[in-house]
C-alpha cells in the first residue's frame, strides 16, 4: 500500500484486504503518516513527503543486485531494461535513507519481500498522484511490477484504487483530454474516423486541455466559458486565491449538480441534476474494470433531472435532435465504438453481475486481469517498457520562513470539499484541524483546541491545533473537507504535473503563528 490510507479513504476495499490479513497475507505500507492503515501493516516505511521514486529506484536496485528480478518475464515481455537497470544503479540504499528518511535496512526488507513473494501488488491512491511528478511517481511502482513479474498474474498487478463511484467508468467513456470511449487515442486517424462516421460530424484532431490546462487556458484569455458537471472547482482547486479569480472572470459558466456549490453560486445557469446512483438508469464501473447495471430506485425531487435528459434536450436547443434518452441504446452505441465494451450487453450484464473489460463478443467472458497476454510466448502485441525516472522533490520548498511540510488527505466520515458528506451528521466528525506531531506542539508552544495561523507561500488560515501521535516531528496534516470553515486550498500550490495536470496537494510548505502569547 503505497500512499494509501485506504483504512479511512476506500472503507469497503480495505474489509476485503482485512480477510486477506486474517488469511496471513502480509501489508507493506509507504506512507509519510503512520495512518490507521499502517496500524495493520507487517512493515511500515515512514517516508518524507515527495522522494516515493528515490524509494522506488533503490527497491528496483536492491532487487537487481541481489538477482531478485525476474529475468525469464523482462527477457520475453518488456523492453528497456538495461537502460532502467542503468538508471537505478545509483540509488543505493544508504542514499535513499538520507533522500527519503526510510531506513537503509527497511527499504532492503521492502524490496526483498515484494521480489520474492508468489503473489504481490501494488495499491496506491492520491499520496502518490497529488504531486508535480504524478506520472513519474506512478512509472516508478510500474518499473517495479515488470521488474519482478507482478502483472498480469492472478493475485499479482497495479490497482490505482478508485476514490469515487465511476471514476474508472468516467475514464472509459471518454472524460479524459485524449482520448474517446474506450480509451482510443483521438490523434489516432484511424480512431477518430469511425467515430465521425457514427456521429456524422468532424471530431478535433488534437487532445485538449485537461483541468489545469483549462485554468492556464482561461489566464491567457483563450477560455471564456465553462459547462461544470459534477465538480466544485472553487474549493478543490490548489491555489484557491488564483481558482476563484480565473472563475468570476469567465463571461458565463453552467453547472450541473445536485448540490447547490460553491461554484454553482456563481454560475450564470444552474441545471439541478439526479444522484446517478439511485435516480438514473445506466451503468458503473468499478476500480476492478467491473461494469455493473445501475437502476433507477428513487423518483426525482422537485426540479431535479437526469444528466442525459439535460444533456439530450441542451443539444436540441443548439440544433442537435439525438432523440429520446435511452440508457440502453446509449451503451448499445458505446459498444459499437469500443471494441472493449462490445460482448457487454445489458441481457449479459444482468445476467452475469456485471463483466470486466475487456470482452470482446457476446460469448466473451471478460478479461479477470488486465495484462495476461504478457506470459504468452511470443507475447501477442507489443511487450511493456521500463520508464526510467528520477527522483524530484516537491516545488514548495522547505526553509527558514516555511519549515513545515502540511500535506492533505481525508478522513473516513468526510468527503473531498465536504459537498457530499457535510450535511449528514456523523459521531466521528470533528471539524478541521491543524495536526501536529506531539514534538512540534511542544516546539511551537501550541495547545490542543488552540487556534494558530497557517501560512504558506500563498495564503493564510486559522484553524484550532489537534496533537496526532501519527504523524513524525516536522509534518502536518489537514484535510479538504470543510472549506466554508477553513479553506485549506489558500495554502496549496498548483505546481501541476505536465503528464497528468494533477496539482501538488500532497507537498505545501507552511509556518504556524501563534495568535496569541
Amino acid at each position: 500500500m503505497w500512499g494509501s490510507n485506504a483504512r479511512e479513504t476506500h472503507p469497503i476495499f480495505f474489509h476485503h484486504l482485512l480477510k486477506g490479513i486474517h488469511r496471513g497475507m502480509r501489508v507493506l505500507a509507504v506512507d509519510p503518516r503512520r495512518t490507521s492503515s499502517v496500524q495493520w501493516a507487517d512493515l511500515w516505511a515512514g517516508i518524507d513527503v515527495g522522494s516515493d521514486i528515490a524509494l522506488a529506484n533503490a527497491m528496483g536496485r536492491e532487487i537487481i543486485a541481489e538477482g531478485l528480478e525476474r529475468r525469464d518475464f523482462i527477457d520475453r515481455a518488456t523492453t528497456n531494461f538495461e537502460e532502467y537497470r542503468a538508471s537505478v544503479e545509483s540509488c543505493t540504499l544508504e542514499w535513499a535513507e538520507q533522500e527519503t528518511g526510510v531506513p537503509a535496512r527497511v527499504i532492503r526488507q521492502m524490496a526483498h519481500e515484494y521480489a520474492k513473494a508468489d503473489r504481490a501488488m501494488i495499491c496506491w491512491t492520491l499520496g502518490i498522484t497529488e504531486h508535480h511528478n504524478a506520472v513519474d511517481n506512478v512509472f516508478a511502482l510500474i518499473d517495479l511490477a515488470l521488474l519482478t513479474g507482478h502483472v498480469g498474474r492472478y493475485g499479482c498487478g497495479l490497482n490505482p484504487l478508485r476514490g469515487q463511484n465511476n471514476v474508472q467508468g468516467g475514464g472509459d467513456m471518454g472524460a479524459l483530454p485524449d482520448r474517446l470511449p474506450g480509451f482510443q487515442h483521438v490523434e489516432n486517424d484511424e480512431f477518430r474516423a469511425k467515430f465521425e462516421r457514427a456521429w456524422g460530424v468532424k471530431v478535433p484532431p488534437k487532445r485538449g486541455w485537461h483541468l489545469s490546462g483549462m485554468f492556464d487556458a482561461m489566464e491567457r484569455g483563450e477560455m471564456r466559458a465553462l459547462y461544470v458537471i459534477g465538480e466544485n472547482p472553487m474549493q478543490s482547486e490548489a491555489d484557491q486565491t488564483r481558482t476563484r479569480h480565473l472563475l468570476e472572470g469567465l463571461e458565463f459558466i453552467v453547472a450541473q449538480d445536485i448540490f447547490l456549490t460553491k461554484t454553482a453560486e456563481i454560475a450564470d445557469v444552474v441545471f439541478p441534476a439526479a444522484a446517478a446512483w439511485c435516480e438514473s438508469e445506466g451503468t458503473v464501473t468499478n476500480s476492478e474494470r467491473r461494469v455493473q447495471r445501475v437502476r433507477k430506485a428513487l423518483a426525482l425531487p422537485g426540479d431535479a433531472r437526469d444528466d442525459v435528459t439535460i444533456l439530450f434536450d441542451l443539444a436540441r436547443r443548439l440544433g442537435h435532435d439525438w432523440g429520446t434518452p435511452d440508457s440502453e441504446k446509449i451503451w448499445n452505441e458505446v459498444r459499437s465504438l469500443s471494441p472493449v465494451h462490445a460482448g457487454m450487453s445489458y441481457a449479459r450484464l444482468e445476467a452475469l453481475g456485471g463483466l470486466q473489460w475487456p470482452c470482446y463478443d457476446d460469448t466473451h467472458p471478460g478479461e479477470l486481469f488486465l495484462h495476461s497476454r504478457l506470459w504468452e510466448n511470443p507475447v501477442p502485441g507489443p511487450k511493456v517498457s521500463f520508464m526510467p525516472v528520477v527522483h524530484d522533490p516537491p516545488v514548495d520548498k522547505l526553509d527558514a520562513d516555511f519549515p513545515l511540510r502540511l500535506t492533505t488527505g481525508r478522513r473516513l466520515d468526510d468527503y473531498n470539499t465536504g459537498v457530499q458528506s457535510r450535511r449528514y451528521r456523523s459521531p466521528l466528525r470533528r471539524g478541521e484541524t491543524l495536526d501536529v506531531s506531539p514534538e512540534d506542539a511542544t516546539r511551537l508552544g501550541v495547545a490542543e483546541g488552540e487556534v494558530v495561523r497557517v501560512r504558506s507561500r500563498r495564503g493564510a488560515v486559522d484553524v484550532p491545533v489537534r496533537r496526532d501521535e501519527s504523524l513524525r516531528p516536522g509534518l502536518v496534516f489537514m484535510t479538504l473537507h470543510f472549506q466554508d470553515d477553513v479553506a485549506t486550498n489558500l495554502l496549496t500550490i498548483d505546481a501541476t504535473d505536465p503528464k497528468s495536470g494533477t496539482a501538488e496537494f500532497k507537498a505545501t510548505a507552511v509556518r504556524v503563528e501563534r495568535l496569541r502569547n
